[in-house]
């Protein structure tokens, strides 16, 4: 994962919304872009990946740790349980555990190489496997929600976004699939859902709003035979719609990517009653505080409240909130390692100050540092 540069989850909390179609057509877009993509596929029930790619025949090669994901073309690589079936009318009759483990094995064991994207279209709903790949995957960057306009749809949308929020796990946008039909001979569109529910929660919600893509012949006929449509050299208006509703996402990444070249210092530092906390994993709230390395002056300060606690959480969601440098007090043996593998350096043994004094002390080189108090 961490030759990835970018990682974006597609949601949805209603199955039929054609999630898989914008995870798909949103992967092989970007290849158009210059970029080196991977598309996963963790819809374990019904995954639809390798029909809208026409990859139904594929089977992955290499080792249960090595396992090599198929090769749409040069730049985009996919991988989905699809590919393991011995036929597509083969269910997977399977516990939360088990997918648990194989969403896991997914993340570790498929040699991706150097990525600049990696697109993971999830199943519907808030349950095992969008939980177990936003605690997985280190570093992501965001996640796009789809819906349609009605309200019945809506109503699971929320829920999505809640789940986001209480994962820490920012949504980029909001994506409104299904928005209309439009007459392939007139152009006249018609409204099949009321209302333009996707629109009017992004703005209750303050989340950007991608877009909507209306109901087009042509997009069915590229689902059905394969052959995505962000690739038809018609411009069909689902197809100008979708590229219009991928474009901020690309340059919001690639504004990020220019900052991160002059990225300030992210610093995070456990709290309890207005000082560093004694042990690491039970703090009260996480200070992130923004330090310009060059001038050595602290630029902003928030606070978070962490999750609950639970091995290897922290490191996910820290990573995710793009914190470089954390200074503790205490911290096990096994929480520095993983921060490591997430390139998060780490300071221990720091005093009883607060965290305005502990970054002024760092920046400066005056930090006074100790014993690691947590030797588990």
């Amino acid at each position: 994962m961490q030759n990835i540069k970018h990682k974006i989850l597609v949601l949805s909390g209603k199955g039929g919304v054609g999630k898989s179609t914008i995870a798909a057509n949103l992967a092989l877009w970007l290849t158009t872009k210059g970029k080196n993509v991977g598309l996963l596929d963790i819809d374990i029930h019904g995954p639809s990946i390798p029909k809208l790619l026409n990859l139904e025949d594929k089977s992955p090669t290499g080792t249960p740790e090595q396992i090599t994901p198929i090769p749409y073309n040069d730049t985009l690589k996919v991988m989905s349980i699809g590919f393991l079936l011995p036929d597509e009318n083969n269910p997977v009759i399977w516990r939360g555990p088990m997918k648990h483990n194989l969403i896991k094995q997914f993340v570790s064991n498929v040699t991706w190489g150097n990525l600049d994207y990696l697109v993971v279209d999830c199943p519907p709903g808030t349950g095992d496997e969008p939980l177990s790949i936003a605690q997985l995957i280190p570093s992501v960057d965001g996640a796009i929600i789809v819906t349609t306009p009605q309200q019945l749809a809506i109503l699971d949308v929320k829920k999505c976004i809640t789940f986001c929020r209480r994962l820490n796990l920012h949504v980029l946008g909001i994506i409104e699939n299904m928005a209309g039909f439009v007459c392939p001979n007139c152009g006249k569109k018609t409204d099949i859902f009321s209302g333009n529910g996707g629109q009017q929660l992004a703005t209750n919600l303050n989340i950007p709003f991608l877009g909507q893509i209306p109901l087009d012949p042509y997009l069915v006929l590229a689902c059905d035979t394969g052959k995505p449509i962000i690739k038809s050299d018609t411009k069909t208006p689902a197809m100008r719609a979708m590229q219009n509703a991928f474009e901020p996402l690309l340059r919001e990444h690639e504004k990020t990517s220019a900052n991160k070249e002059v990225q300030e210092m992210r610093i995070a530092i456990p709290i309890t009653d207005g000082k560093l906390s004694a042990h690491f994993g039970h703090c009260q709230q996480f200070a992130v505080i923004d330090a310009d390395p060059d001038t050595k002056t602290i630029t902003n300060t928030e606070m978070f409240t962490p999750p609950a606690h639970e091995p290897g959480a922290l490191p996910r969601w820290l990573g995710g909130l793009c914190v470089n440098t954390i200074i503790a007090g205490g911290m096990g043996q096994r929480a520095q390692q993983l921060f490591a593998q997430n390139n998060i350096d780490i300071v221990v043994g720091a005093p009883d100050e607060t965290p305005e004094q502990l970054v002024e002390n760092y920046l400066s080189g005056q930090l006074q540092t100790g014993q690691n108090i947590c030797d588990h």
